[in-house]
């Protein structure tokens, strides 16, 4: 196909909710061993992918990205680059992509960004790799980028990379809670170790290796909201209302007002609220946004990286 011809593919991938997360003590190469419960949620950000001579992303959509790389330092450029070195491909590909995920949020949008990119670019460039073949290059990316492309619920272990998927059965209602914050994933690492440095005494030692508890697998599995509530965990969400302690009142009011649980996701600063069903996640979210919290509705789990659209 002549690099002229204006083909374009679209893929939409997901963003993520960690509904337990656990990291083990600081290893000596500065990073920590982790065990993730991942759940795909119902917000989906969006790459449309054109056969182009050079690589380019621009942005759209309902988030503000006017603050996100547009050069050889975004994720969805790197992992474009990285599959055209892996297969050979010469050309380069113009990508658009429509934010909904909040930036730095938790969440892993960019993530969401960089997987949907390689199931495109495999597709525009017909360069065959497949979800199979793009796994190895989506963990090189980052540890939350496998994730997105293979959706659903799973279990990450190590870094969060190595992933297992989890048996979920039916669907799961959130509403989420986003803050215009932004916290840095690393800073909410280190303010974590600096706490459990502080409270060592009451803390006693961390484990080197952690694992996800069987209680929030079985709850998954047998698709129990209440159990799910009761089984939630995130180590990092001490860290993060150090950091932003206006959580600590959100989390309140979402609990008092109808939700089974909330938790930080991930290193924050969205919360995500457990809820019965669809109804309750309606009034929780419409509560949010007359207390003037930007606030959506989400199910989960969904699938990963998938293509919606492919012309010329």
């Amino acid at each position: 196909m002549s690099p002229n011809s204006k083909r374009t593919v679209t893929v939409r991938a997901p963003g993520k909710i960690n509904v337990y997360f656990r990291v083990g003590a600081l290893q000596e190469d500065g990073y920590h061993d982790v065990a993730s419960l991942y759940q795909a949620v119902s917000l989906f950000e969006e790459v449309t992918a054109t056969v182009a001579d050079d690589f380019s992303v621009q942005f759209t959509g309902p988030i503000d990205s006017s603050a996100l790389a547009t050069d050889d330092t975004n994720l969805a450029i790197i992992a474009a680059r990285r599959l055209a070195e892996h297969t050979g491909y010469t050309g380069g590909v113009a990508l658009t992509i429509v934010k909904r995920v909040p930036i730095a949020g938790g969440m892993g949008g960019g993530s969401a960004d960089a997987a949907a990119t390689l199931v495109a670019c495999d597709e525009l460039w017909g360069t065959g790799l497949g979800r199979a073949g793009l796994l190895p290059l989506a963990a090189e990316l980052g540890a939350d980028v496998p994730f997105a492309l293979e959706g659903g619920t799973a279990v990450g272990t190590g870094r969060g990379d190595e992933l297992s998927p989890a048996l979920a059965k039916g669907n799961f209602h959130w509403v989420l809670a986003l803050s215009d914050l932004g916290l840095s994933t690393p800073t909410v690492y280190g303010t974590l170790d600096r706490h459990r440095d502080t409270y060592a005494g009451d803390l006693g030692p961390q484990p080197d290796l952690v694992k996800v508890d069987t209680a929030v697998l079985q709850a998954v599995r047998i698709g129990d909201a209440d159990s799910l509530a009761d089984s939630m965990h995130n180590d990092l969400q001490v860290a993060a209302l150090k950091l932003a302690p206006e959580l600590a009142e959100l989390l309140e009011l979402g609990e008092s007002r109808g939700a089974l649980a909330g938790i930080v996701s991930g290193s924050g600063p969205t919360v995500a609220f457990l809820v019965d069903d669809p109804q309750s996640a309606a009034e929780l979210r419409s509560l949010l946004v007359n207390r003037g919290v930007r606030a959506l509705t989400v199910t989960g789990p969904v699938p990963g990286a998938r293509v919606l659209d492919s012309q010329g």
